[in-house]
């Protein structure tokens, strides 16, 4: 068992995001076991949960005309526009049956003011509306972090160079997430976590 200075942070393991799901991450559901063999090693334990509203600002379904996945500009920048996923008390927001609930100490909901996206446990996509957690894990004495879930290079990357430009000591382990990798953006997110001081390990 880890000392309680170090959290594990379990990213969106939720059906949408693994096969089947509306949002589906190849091999989402893959990742299960080792998250829960993890759980046990540590003290403290948080698990995020995307919650969307069904009027949120990133479907593509609420922009009429938009094809699912291209870009538009919102007030705080760039933001995709996914298919209808995670929506607030469906079956597709709820956490994969498999995954050991009941051992995390916390549950952080993100993305559910309709008019912003939230990719990092820390921020909602302007980068400056806090989700609550960081308090949080100082209240907790916790001065490192390791990451894992989904998607490595959406809400595991956003949520990991936040963490590490909070000044935790952070790693992803890449074993344990799994990337959507859309247009290279697997590459991009690996390359500007290290960037942030990010420790990247299998």
């Amino acid at each position: 068992m880890r000392d309680t200075s170090h959290a594990l942070i379990v990213i969106d393991v939720q059906n949408d995001f693994c096969p089947g799901g509306a949002l589906a991450v190849a091999d989402g559901d893959a990742i299960i076991p080792r998250i829960n063999e993890l759980m046990g090693d540590f003290a403290v334990k948080v698990l995020t949960q995307d919650w969307h509203p069904e009027d949120h600002a990133s479907f593509a379904a609420n922009h009429p005309g938009a094809e699912t996945f291209s870009l538009t500009e919102m007030p705080y920048g760039p933001q995709v526009l996914w298919p209808i996923h995670c929506v607030q008390g469906s079956d597709g927001a709820a956490f994969h049956a498999g995954l050991a609930t009941d051992l995390a100490d916390l549950v952080i909901r993100k993305g559910f003011r309709a008019a912003i996206d939230s990719y990092s446990a820390f921020f909602e996509n302007d980068h400056a509306t806090p989700t609550g957690l960081e308090g949080y894990l100082r209240t907790r004495g916790v001065t490192d972090l390791t990451l894992v879930g989904l998607a490595t290079d959406f809400c595991v990357a956003y949520s990991a160079i936040d963490a590490a430009k909070l000044g935790f000591n952070v790693t992803v382990l890449e074993g344990a997430c799994r990337a959507i990798d859309l247009d290279g953006s697997l590459a991009k997110a690996r390359a500007e976590m290290r960037a942030a001081g990010v420790r990247l390990e299998a």
